[in-house]
């Protein structure tokens, strides 16, 4: 069955353009999309405007958190067909789908609580002479209408930390899935609105029109932005954004683990196989550097080499499958020419270095690339590791961190004063000890630093950024304490 994907807005799109989403697995066509253009836009962008000015519109808190609610419990019913839709249109195995489903629910529960516990605080006054009499107080305001770009490989559980706390906040919301993978958000856009929320509140679009894009992001009617992507697209449309609008941006990075000598490397490397090929690499966080100490390296690279022969790489809708395709037949051919490039520059080949089928490429491991290689350099986003050596921490250090990225690193170590060595001096946004740095759960910070990204992820702190405090002082001789 082919899937007829629209956008849901209450405006009238005329004349669609139709793009189409082909399985990254077998490449059969699965959908047809109709995308909008700059008119509609505009048409798109009034209606959210509208949604957040007009008080007879406006959501409050109760019909959020019923409508939260609700929509956590039929997703949770139909959880299945989430987890088989994601395997179909973004290629992750379905036992990774079943999971990022579950996040989703839960991240539907996180949005609920931080609007429960938001509130504003009170300012001291009566310090001085001129605070004399006087109470202040501050109340969380909503900043207004919002614009969000998605990725495609976590197509329900990015939507969910991008929509769910703009509905809780009350900041309508014009969410762009990625063109990969429209299915899943159109099938929770649905959801949200068969649970109470009005269509105009989130409207999903669907364009692959650049014009269009930038046209919504510049526009002043929309007071907060949120991309998931890459870098170069990211900061280019920051650069456009109207003055006085908020933002948020993950990007990319080049994720280093450091492995101590101290370590059990039959204790760890089923984390560090998980961080490194999770979603066939293609995770903004996966382990692309793997640093080790020249004493345990060879027993490291021969562990590592036979647990990745172990690794099930195919259809993604067979639950016993690992590692699924890459999202694109293109993606496999560049991830080639990367990998193929850093061999022919120096780098040893421990393993795989070829597709396995035309939609598919086995696990790599590639020992000590020049540092000037692409692999060393640039985001890869795919199956691939490059294995280093050092021989004292700061060497170690000095190959983890990056001049350009900043976003998860992690050091393995049984020694304290490593580890917070380890943690100093990483150029990180986040450090983890004995975790490889894939991990997360929904209510921790989440974000990159340099061309990492800007602004902090995470439900919690997504939701807090949609607001603005504004401050009421009230003045009174009968307040006196």
């Amino acid at each position: 069955m082919i899937r007829k994907i629209k956008n849901i807005t209450p405006a009238i799109i005329t004349q669609p353009k139709v793009s189409s989403v082909h399985s990254p697995w077998n490449l059969k066509k699965i959908a047809n999309v109709e995308c909008i253009n700059k008119k509609d836009a505009n048409t798109i962008l009034n209606i959210a405007s509208k949604m957040f000015t007009d008080e007879s519109e406006y959501l409050d808190k109760i019909s959020r958190l019923k409508i939260l609610k609700k929509s956590k419990n039929l997703l949770l019913k139909r959880s299945k067909d989430f987890a088989k839709l994601i395997a179909l249109e973004g290629g992750k195995p379905l036992k990774d789908a079943i999971v990022e489903v579950k996040r989703a629910i839960n991240g539907l529960e996180l949005c609920a609580e931080a609007l429960k516990n938001s509130h504003g605080r009170e300012i001291p006054m009566s310090l001085n002479t001129s605070s004399l009499n006087k109470m202040a107080f501050t109340r969380k305001f909503p900043v207004g209408p919002v614009f969000a770009i998605s990725a495609f490989n976590h197509p329900l559980n990015l939507i969910v930390h991008q929509v769910g706390p703009a509905v809780a906040a009350g900041c309508p919301i014009i969410i762009k899935p990625s063109i990969d993978t429209p299915c899943t958000c159109y099938e929770f856009v649905k959801l949200l609105i068969e649970s109470g929320l009005p269509e105009g509140f989130c409207q999903m679009i669907n364009t692959n029109n650049h014009a269009t894009t930038q046209y919504l992001v510049s526009d002043s009617r929309i007071s907060f932005f949120s991309f998931i992507g890459s870098a170069d697209v990211g900061w280019k449309l920051k650069s456009m954004l109207s003055p006085g609008t908020k933002c948020a941006m993950e990007h990319g990075g080049v994720a280093s683990v450091i492995i101590d000598k101290d370590v059990n490397l039959k204790n760890i490397l089923p984390s560090l196989i998980r961080g490194s090929f999770y979603h066939a690499g293609q995770v903004c966080v996966s382990i692309q550097k793997i640093i080790v100490h020249e004493d345990i390296i060879e027993d490291f690279l021969n562990s590592l080499k036979h647990l990745i022969g172990k690794i099930k790489v195919g259809d993604p809708s067979n639950i016993n499958t690992d590692v699924g395709p890459l999202i694109r037949p293109g993606e496999i051919k560049r991830v080639d020419r990367i990998i193929k490039e850093a061999i022919q520059e120096g780098a040893e080949l421990i393993c795989g270095g070829e597709p396995k089928t035309k939609t598919t490429y086995k696990c790599t491991v590639l020992r000590n690339p020049k540092k000037s290689s692409a692999v060393s350099q640039k985001e890869i986003f795919g199956p691939v590791v490059s294995v280093y050596s050092y021989n004292e921490i700061n060497n170690a250090i000095d190959i983890a961190n990056h001049d350009k990225y900043a976003f998860q690193s992690s050091v393995y170590t049984s020694n304290i004063d490593t580890a917070m060595h380890c943690y100093e001096k990483l150029e990180a946004k986040a450090v983890f000890i004995n975790e490889q740095t894939a991990f997360r759960v929904d209510w921790m910070p989440f974000g990159g630093i340099k061309s990492s990204g800007e602004g902090v992820g995470g439900i919690e702190y997504t939701f807090s950024d949609l607001f603005y405090d504004k401050l009421l002082i009230i003045n009174s001789k009968k307040i006196t304490k």
